[in-house]
């Protein structure tokens, strides 16, 4: 049942991406391009999507166990450091050369978009790049803790 409610509400928020233009990325660049022809109806559908999402989120902090009684994974860290912000400088700049982020991308590609799957390809290259990286420092701090260095 939850794999069938997760599918449902997945579909749902790919009809509103592309309702709300958010999966047109020359609409997207229109936004971003603040020194040029701005169009500024993007922020009205961010606006909408945080006052849609205020009440749930409220009732999430509260409540351990999600409706269907799955465990709560909400984050607890708030601080702000350097990993925080050079991901969110990466995102950016990708979110600004493509007019796409990961959520339209993936209601683009049914659709046969190369973009769209140039920037998936891309996507994942990245995800499997940085989870090269971190096993590598993860190996790297256990070696030190034991004393043994990897070869």
């Amino acid at each position: 049942m939850t794999r069938i409610i997760g599918f449902f509400a997945g579909v749902l928020f790919g009809v509103g991406l592309l309702l709300a233009g958010m999966a047109n990325p020359a609409k997207v660049l229109g936004f971003l391009d603040l020194a040029g022809e701005w169009d500024p109806s993007l922020a009205l559908v961010m606006v909408g999507a945080i006052g849609a999402a205020t009440l749930p989120m409220a009732w999430a902090r509260r409540h351990p166990v999600a409706l269907l009684g799955a465990k709560m994974h909400l984050p607890d860290r708030r601080d702000i450091d350097r990993r925080l912000v050079v991901g969110s400088l990466t995102f950016g700049v990708g979110w600004g050369l493509a007019g796409l982020c990961p959520g339209p991308a993936l209601v683009l590609l049914p659709g046969g978009d190369w973009q769209a799957w140039l920037f998936v390809a891309a996507m994942l290259g990245g995800m499997l790049l940085f989870s090269g990286i971190e096993a590598l420092r993860s190996r790297n701090r256990a070696a030190k803790g034991s004393g043994h260095i990897p070869s």
